[in-house]
């Protein structure tokens, strides 16, 4: 199936180059000049080779369809994730860097989408969004409204991202896993 370059998105499995690469991290960029562009670090599924490419939004990949089946996320155990798959009961182990960074967004119970291709296991889908409270952010301070004005907060996964100045320390905030950004106040 083929998709647009700016569709890319972590976890997606591409054929670039006659070989399978999953997508680690993808970096939306909006230049001044030029259009708009992925910047996409890929790992090589074969041979566990890194490589960042720029896939412009005109430019078109091979996304590979892969068998897709939802486990459950049991425990995190020194450098392996276990998960369960919800049908069989059977689990799965994966290691931490296997995720990646957004091996931190993974809560009790959560259910993911585990991707393989010919029962190798290759990407694990988070859902697009989870909440998360914020442990620590400057307050709040009284007439900065500018629109764009944005501060630092540490949520309860460690994870930091850049909240809105309305957002204070002990509220919950939903998370776009993907871009790894505040999207809104939970309600």
């Amino acid at each position: 199936m083929k998709i647009n370059g700016n569709e890319i998105r972590p976890g997606n499995v591409i054929m670039h180059k006659k070989e399978l690469w999953v997508a680690v991290k993808v970096n939306h960029v909006k230049p001044g000049k030029g259009g708009a562009f992925a910047q996409v670090e890929l790992k090589g599924i074969i041979n566990n080779t890194k490589l960042n490419e720029r896939f412009r939004s005109a430019e078109t990949v091979d996304k590979i369809r892969l068998e897709q089946k939802e486990y459950q996320f049991l425990y995190a155990q020194d450098e392996m994730l276990v998960f369960m798959d919800n049908e069989t009961y059977e689990q799965l182990e994966l290691m931490v860097e296997f995720v990646g960074d957004r091996a931190q967004f993974l809560q009790d119970g959560m259910k993911v989408k585990v991707e393989s291709h010919e029962g190798t296991p290759l990407g694990v889908e988070l859902p697009q969004f989870v909440t998360l409270e914020v442990k620590e952010t400057e307050p709040v301070v009284k007439g900065q409204t500018a629109a764009n004005s944005f501060k630092p907060a540490i949520l309860e996964n460690g994870i930091k991202v850049m909240v809105p100045p309305f957002v204070s320390e002990g509220e919950k905030i939903i998370v776009d896993t993907g871009e790894i950004t505040y999207f809104k106040r939970a309600e």
